[in-house]
Parts: C-alpha cells; sequence; structure tokens
C-alpha cells in the first residue's frame, strides 16, 4: 500500500518497520549516520524533517510530515480498503 509522506512523495507501508519523531538527539544521530552511508532518502523537498520512516532494507526515509499525519493516512487507506472488502 503506498502512503503520501508529503509533496507528492509515496511510500510503500509494507515495507515500514517504524515511524519516529525526527526531534530527539538519538534520532539526529541515526540520519546522519544514514546519510554517510549513503542510506538516507530525503523526501522533505528543502523542509524541516518532522519524522523518519525506518524501512526493512535498513534506509531511512525523511519525511516533513508529522509522524501522527502519516499514521491517520495509513489509517484511513487502511479502512478503506476493508470498506471495499465489505462491499
Amino acid at each position: 500500500m503506498l502512503v503520501n509522506i508529503g509533496y507528492g512523495n509515496v511510500v510503500n507501508m509494507d515495507k515500514v518497520v517504524s515511524i519516529i519523531k525526527a526531534d530527539a538527539a538519538p534520532i539526529k544521530r541515526m540520519v546522519q549516520a544514514a546519510k554517510d552511508n549513503n542510506l538516507a532518502i530525503d523526501a522533505t523537498c528543502g523542509r524541516k524533517t518532522k519524522c523518519v520512516l525506518v524501512m526493512d532494507s535498513g534506509h531511512i526515509v525523511l519525511s516533513a510530515l508529522l509522524s501522527e499525519t502519516i499514521e491517520n493516512r495509513a489509517e484511513g487507506f487502511l479502512a478503506q480498503e476493508r470498506s471495499n472488502e465489505d462491499a
């Protein structure tokens, strides 16, 4: 299932391990380490990073949306799929 993570960027939520707020120091270190190892995908379009999506491949995706927003979009998509299956 593809979910919009902001500014026309989408991610496959089946591959996401976790969605983390980007304001904690350990997360900032994780982002820097991923950038150093070419494992970071910047989907912020030049805006401030508000959350980090950790993928099952070891990559991280930086998003300018709040983690709650992405979570709500994913839950809304799942609810829509369930209602389509029931119909």
